[in-house]
């Protein structure tokens, strides 16, 4: 007998990404990383950001990141350094150590890939279309969302 919540998107989704985050954890613990300190390595990896800059990519404010750079800080993993021109600014870059661990880490989630892409359930699936439904779905929700806070 099916579930009501079965026929709902909304739990799909949200049991989807509780036992993504849950997978991302059990791969992450070698390294003591959080599922969100991965996240903000996977950016820095990229290049140096200021905190602020982090925050808007990661979706997090100053009252999450702050802490979280500091435990990465104090592991050698990120550095953060006050900007040269303007001491409100903090920047935040990858250390050699934090480019290490990021490297072997990369290598290690690339076992989850095959849950997104239907593994064993016999569909053949394109990640970059799914990583594209899935941002049109979050940008739908926060407009709509933003809609409702304009109208109230």
């Amino acid at each position: 007998m099916p579930r009501v919540l079965d026929d709902f998107v909304c739990f799909a989704m949200y049991t989807a990404s509780h036992a993504t985050t849950q997978a991302y954890r059990e791969v992450l613990k070698p390294w003591e990383l959080t599922y969100p300190q991965y996240l903000a390595m996977v950016v820095l990896a990229t290049g140096e950001r200021t905190v602020s800059e982090l925050g808007v990519e990661l979706s997090l404010d100053s009252g999450t990141l702050s802490p979280m750079l500091r435990r990465l800080g104090d592991r050698d993993l990120v550095e953060r350094r006050r900007d040269s021109d303007d001491e409100r600014v903090v920047r935040v870059r990858l250390t050699d150590k934090g480019r290490t661990v990021h490297d072997a880490v990369m290598d290690a989630v690339g076992c989850l890939v095959p849950a997104f892409l239907g593994r064993g359930s016999g569909s053949s699936g394109d990640l970059s279309e799914l990583v594209r439904q899935l941002g049109a779905i979050t940008e739908n929700m926060r407009e709509i969302a933003a809609t409702r806070r304009a109208a109230a």
